[in-house]
């Protein structure tokens, strides 16, 4: 407020003008506030106001600046009336009553419109992108055999604490919910899949293949493709004790990757190979102090002939059925055709706590990125909750590693919006009809973008440009009376009158 400017203050029982610079208000308004007063100007200091005025005064007055116009226009500093006040400080109240003055707006806080660290908004752009991704894991486990399932967001912390490890223990989202339960944001769905298995007992049949794309959390350090809330993908086998179920597995991984573009010399897998090599001889009853000999044995496989490999293996002690076994699945043929993708590594150790047998991870050959994807057999993670063991592998694939790997190979695909048909009308009255022709289209199965409001032709193409409508279909006054209406192919511009019930 200038130092000229002036403040009309109202109060049921009085009427008070004042000059906040120079003017004085008399404190008569703190000690008479209940009583009738007289229209004339009263008169005491600001401060006076500010620190003596009641609370309950004060949420009856209301404040309306006014101009040094209208006091020299009072001379007397009076006033016919309040609405006169108010009609000529532009208030737009009809005359002889009072309408609440514009006041500026409250002060509204403001939040910060991030999301919380670690984790993501997904506007279309990025949407399209998610959507994409997803369509490919779910691809991929089709063609394996798999069936899609979910579990809870929020389980029982005591899932994931009892056989996860201390570092996810550590990274846990858990907290006491209103019953006093701990629960947590699940960390990975493995347990989740486990706890299901055993729910519904031997009503599933074996082997079971699932798969599930799933939001986890994890309150962890952020790097380079790690955040602390990731989608994950996950494929599960259950009931198969054989490396043929962790050899399916891998080659699924390898067939997502070549559906992307992604080839063996961008990626590869590491497998423990003293873990691997120990579970197929302890598979097919060979001694473990033969262990060493046969690794030595199985090392030349690709050297000698396949009868020099039988004949040494036999002057070693390994009987002739456990030579035939062991052969079979060290020449299986999913595994030959991963040969360039895999290499064998003893030091691989997956982190989590329940894994039994043969793990692996999925890394880029470049380094620059945490493991794109890792699993591995845990036969005996079912009994950890209650249950029977029963063999199982499987493994987690997060969608942020994958994410910056098609980034840095140029691989990620060019999205844009896709809509078939932009419906717009050519009057305003046309509106109802341009909706049912909106309506036709969409119920024969065609995706369609009505223009809602009375907009330009110019508007309407830029907006099917953007949007890559394929058709464009104008209703308009003369053609609709004949039952017809306009479709434009945009990438052509051929035009043609359609009647609207041939519109396919």
């Amino acid at each position: 407020m200038t130092a000229n400017a002036h403040l009309l203050i109202l109060h049921p029982r009085s009427l008070n003008i004042f000059k906040p610079s120079t003017t004085t208000i008399n404190t008569f308004l703190l000690l008479h506030s209940s009583s009738l007063v007289s229209k004339t100007l009263k008169t005491c200091s600001l401060s006076s106001l500010s620190s003596n005025l009641t609370h309950n005064y004060f949420s009856n007055i209301t404040q309306i600046p006014i101009s040094p116009y209208h006091l020299r226009r009072g001379r007397r500093n009076h006033f016919s009336s309040v609405s006169s006040i108010l009609n000529e400080n532009g208030d737009g109240g009809r005359p002889g009553t009072i309408s609440n003055p514009s006041l500026p707006p409250p002060i509204v806080e403001k939040i910060d419109v991030n999301p919380p660290k670690g984790t993501r908004d997904f506007p279309p752009e990025e949407m399209r992108f998610r959507t994409w991704l997803f369509n490919n894991f779910r691809e991929v486990s089709r063609l394996f055999g798999f069936e899609e399932v979910d579990y809870p967001v929020l389980e029982s912390e005591a899932l994931y604490i009892r056989k996860a490890g201390e570092e996810i223990k550590d990274q846990l989202y858990g907290f006491e919910d209103r019953g006093n339960r701990r629960v947590a944001l699940r960390p990975e769905l493995t347990p989740s899949l486990a706890r299901v298995v055993i729910q519904k007992g031997k009503s599933v049949a074996l082997p079971i293949k699932w798969f599930a794309i799933g939001q986890c959390w994890r309150y962890e350090r952020m790097t380079r493709g790690r955040r602390r809330e990731h989608y994950q993908w996950n494929m599960d086998i259950i009931g198969v004790p054989e490396i043929t179920a962790e050899a399916e597995l891998i080659s699924s991984i390898v067939t997502f990757f070549k559906r992307l573009g992604i080839t063996s010399s961008d990626v590869g897998f590491k497998v423990s190979s003293r873990k691997l090599l120990q579970e197929v001889l302890q598979r097919y009853s060979v001694p473990e102090d033969l262990f060493s000999k046969v690794c030595v044995i199985i090392d030349k496989m690709e050297k000698i002939p396949m009868d020099e490999i039988k004949r040494e293996l036999k002057l070693v002690g390994v009987s002739e059925d456990a030579i035939e076994q062991l052969l079979q699945v060290l020449t299986i043929k999913s595994l030959s055709e991963l040969e360039d993708w895999i290499q064998f590594d003893a030091s691989i150790v997956r982190g989590l706590a329940y894994y039994t047998g043969i793990v692996f991870e999925g890394f880029d050959r470049e380094r620059k990125l945490r493991a794109i994807c890792g699993g591995g057999r845990y036969d005996r993670l079912l009994s950890t909750f209650g249950g029977d063991d029963l063999p199982a592998c499987g493994f987690g694939f997060g969608d942020a590693v994958i994410v910056e790997l098609l980034k840095e190979k140029g691989l990620l695909p060019e999205l844009s919006p896709q809509v078939e048909n932009i419906v717009c009308s050519l009057d305003p009255e046309l509106q109802g009809a341009a909706s049912q022709v909106a309506t036709i289209l969409r119920e024969k199965g065609q995706s369609v973008d009505l223009v809602l409001e009375s907009k330009s032709l110019k508007w309407v193409f830029k907006r099917a440009a953007r949007i890559n409508a394929g058709r464009l279909i104008l209703v308009g006054n003369s053609e609709w009376q004949k039952g017809m209406v306009v479709v434009k192919i945009l990438d052509t511009g051929e035009q043609f009158d359609v009647k609207v019930d041939q519109l396919e």
